[in-house]
């Protein structure tokens, strides 16, 4: 037996077990899983494990599929926003010189611990600071079914400018331009027609998943060999082929392999981390400055007119720190700009950063509703077209989640009540495409406290279906119904008898377990085709 082997298993089952183990217990004290993942890095790296080659190329392929992911799900016409792109560079630019000036006034009162700092290395550190982790926001987003929302879509737009950022940075850091191959990635676009027909050929099973890998690797090799970051050509091949029906299932499709190789990631983060007292400390001071960056977000949102709740929401998504500012901290190191503690340090802060942000996003509408009034005052009159309060426009039904079953539910309440229903979804594309089919379906966020205000005073819905993308989508929604009070009937959908039970105690009246119904409607359709046979 080859003993070397064996111990390699060993090793892998210990950080797969505590990983488990630890992620369990943060989501039985309603943490998300990550957080656990982070405490079973810190303890393996406490106990001596360093983080091996085998879990450094699952954390690289979780990066890898995630981005991949992301660009399927992306709008390259959503990017010229001003909302994006100049809040991003105005972000930027403030915080280098803000957090730059800072640090370096530190370094000159004293501090013994950032006495080496120059003004270079000053700014350069807060440069690292100002970017947020696309693993962290996109992970939390999806979680909470959030991912098309709008604020949803303006963080992955942010998270896209800043990545470009990186791009830049790193050729000019390292003096290493794109190689002349780089220009045959062009080559790529009239390609575009080629890896869409193949999509389509895929079929719905083990070919369209080994399809999507193809893709997310081989984009990110060939960029690689042009001398340009492999992640941005996951991404690039997932936008290729983002406009593509079969798009969202293959995203979908790769969702269970994507998780289960973050969990690498989050793992080889709480690893790298060799503490000293004096990179604690440091870390500890710098961590708090996110809440600092979340509220430069904020207030540059809603200058350029964006709701009080939409500037929240994304400013929370995006608040931590990123795994860019490592790469930035050991460029420093190797450029003999800064002492080595500082990667040290930027681990550290970077991993406290995550801790920070995991519980603040799981209550991110609760935080908005509770203090509404409050955000309300940075609120603009002027609005954009696509983030008004929605109105039902009279309607006394209303189906949240216009997707397949939201879609169906829709054709079905309008042939048994006529057209006093609404349907509402935060996926603009979605909400045209349904609007082209004559179904009176508006745009709309159904965690959205504001709209819900707007019901509580003056509304005529009686009936209620929420049939959004998951569970916790789902679970905002009830809360939010549960505030204002709302006396009508609440009817949602589910997947699982366990999702049934907490959807019940939530405050909904009626759950149906989607593939009980499925079955049930089939047998009801074979009957009524029955009805009407008449044998040969």
């Amino acid at each position: 037996m080859d003993f070397q082997w064996f111990t390699i298993a060993l090793g892998d089952a210990t950080w797969i077990s505590l990983a488990f183990l630890l992620g369990f217990f943060a989501k039985l004290i309603k943490l998300p899983p990550l957080v656990g993942f982070l405490a079973a890095g810190f303890a393996l790296n406490y106990l001596g494990i360093t983080s091996g080659d085998m879990l450094q190329k699952l954390a690289d392929l979780g990066i890898t599929l995630l981005l991949f992911t992301v660009g399927l799900k992306l709008n390259l016409r959503f990017l010229i926003r001003p909302q994006i792109w100049a809040v991003t560079a105005l972000h930027t630019s403030i915080t280098v010189l803000l957090f730059g000036s800072a640090i370096f006034a530190l370094s000159l009162s004293g501090i013994s611990a950032l006495s080496q700092l120059t003004l270079h290395s000053s700014l350069l550190l807060a440069f690292a600071l100002s970017f947020s982790s696309t693993v962290f926001v996109v992970k939390s987003l999806e979680e909470k079914g959030d991912m098309k929302s709008f604020h949803g879509r303006i963080s992955i737009g942010i998270l896209v400018m800043q990545d470009l950022l990186a791009v830049i940075f790193l050729a000019i850091s390292t003096a290493k331009l794109p190689s002349l191959w780089a220009a045959l990635l062009f080559l790529l676009i009239p390609l575009r027609p080629l890896l869409m027909h193949l999509l389509q050929k895929t079929g719905h099973g083990e070919l369209l998943i080994l399809y999507g890998l193809v893709l997310a690797l081989g984009g990110a090799e060939v960029f690689a060999l042009g001398g340009i970051k492999d992640d941005l050509g996951a991404l690039i091949m997932g936008v290729l082929i983002s406009n593509h029906a079969k798009s969202a299932e293959l995203a979908k499709s790769m969702l269970g392999f994507k998780d289960l190789f973050l969990v690498g990631f989050f793992l080889s983060i709480g690893m790298s981390v060799e503490a000293t007292p004096e990179a604690l400390i440091i870390g500890a001071l710098l961590a708090p400055f996110i809440l600092l960056k979340s509220a430069l977000f904020f207030s540059l949102m809603t200058l350029f007119k964006l709701r009080a709740r939409t500037s929240l929401l994304t400013s929370l998504s995006l608040t931590n720190y990123s795994e860019f500012g490592l790469i930035i901290a050991s460029i420093g190191v190797s450029s003999g700009w800064m002492e080595s503690k500082w990667l040290v340090v930027m681990a550290i802060t970077l991993s406290l950063s995550f801790v920070i942000a995991a519980p603040l996003n799981s209550i991110d509408s609760k935080i908005y509703y509770y203090f509404r009034q409050f955000w309300m005052r940075f609120e603009r009159a002027q609005r954009l077209p696509d983030d008004k309060i929605i109105d039902t426009l009279g309607a006394t039904i209303a189906i949240f989640g216009m997707g397949r079953v939201g879609s169906g539910a829709y054709d079905k309440m309008r042939k048994l009540h006529g057209e006093t229903l609404v349907g509402v979804d935060f996926d603009a594309d979605r909400v045209k495409s349904q609007q082209a089919l004559g179904r009176n379906v508006i745009h709309g966020d159904p965690s959205d406290a504001d709209f819900w205000e707007k019901i509580k005073l003056d509304h005529r819905i009686k009936l209620v279906m929420l049939a959004l993308p998951n569970l916790q989508a789902n679970l905002e929604a009830l809360a939010q119904l549960k505030l204002i009070t709302f006396s009508g009937r609440i009817a949602t959908i589910a997947r699982f008898p366990d999702e049934a039970r907490l959807l019940e105690e939530a405050g909904a009246s009626a759950v149906f377990n989607i593939y009980t119904e499925a079955g049930a409607g089939f047998a009801e359709h074979v009957e009524d085709q029955n009805k009407h046979f008449k044998p040969a």
